[in-house]
């Protein structure tokens, strides 16, 4: 037998061995975290509503979809005249809202007229002067009030209710900690998320107010106040027991 075939015989044999050995090595098992708790806090502010977004809203019918769209055209024509000369960034922003005409239908199945409607948003911080620019509107109607936060109430209300649940997070896992034995902890992880709650809005009892109102009186509408919640969850890892050393 030549050299090189003597050495690959003995070498082939220790080769497939320690295939083999490597093949049937189970796989590593991922160490499962110990003693880690899950658990969440809140906190809540109550703050009061310093944006109002008012809906003006007119209906009109006519033989013909084209009378519609004309009517209602100059009457949307007409409200932007008078609103926009008043409108502000921020303190009270006008913008067209949604336009439809549709057919209305006999018994007979065939159309008997045509009905159409549109609306204008109003939004701001300017209460007084939304509501005012509102009241002297003759050619729409009050459809939807509706008060909020905002951005800057809105951030400065998060940030407090954020800090107040972070706390009461660590006071937390540091209580839960001593609870179970531990000395101290370690954050997993964690996620913080918010929301705002207000009263539910009455836009029916409100354009009623507002068609009973004069031409020149303001709309009358009252704010309320939102709460911001922030909620904050995760886990923990307690670690270092009391009397270890």
């Amino acid at each position: 037998m030549k050299p090189d075939l003597r050495v690959a015989a003995l070498i082939l044999p220790w080769l497939l061995q320690s295939f083999v050995a490597v093949a049937q090595t189970p796989p590593a098992t991922p160490l499962v975290p110990e003693n880690v708790l899950n658990f969440s806090t809140s906190a809540s502010v109550d703050v009061p509503q310093d944006k109002l977004s008012l809906r003006l809203s007119t209906t009109r019918e006519a033989p013909v979809a084209q009378a519609v769209q004309e009517q209602l055209k100059a009457a949307v024509d007409q409200a932007l005249g008078q609103l926009r000369p008043q409108a502000q960034e921020q303190l009270m922003e006008v913008r067209t809202g949604g336009l439809n005409v549709q057919p209305r239908f006999g018994r007979d199945g065939r159309i008997q007229s045509w009905t159409g409607t549109a609306e204008i948003l109003l939004e701001g911080q300017d209460i007084a002067r939304i509501t005012r620019a509102a009241g002297r509107i003759e050619s729409m109607t009050v459809a939807g009030v509706e008060f909020g936060l905002s951005r800057e109430r809105l951030r400065e209300a998060e940030a407090r209710a954020q800090h107040e649940a972070i706390q009461r997070f660590r006071a937390k896992a540091t209580e839960l900690a001593r609870a179970f034995g531990f000395g101290g902890y370690v954050l997993r992880e964690a996620s913080v998320d918010s929301n705002e709650q207000g009263p539910p809005p009455r836009p029916r009892m409100l354009a009623m107010e507002a068609r009973a109102a004069t031409a020149d009186s303001p709309v009358p509408v009252e704010a309320g106040r939102t709460t911001v919640r922030v909620n904050v969850s995760g886990s923990i890892q307690m670690n270092a027991p009391v009397g270890a050393r």
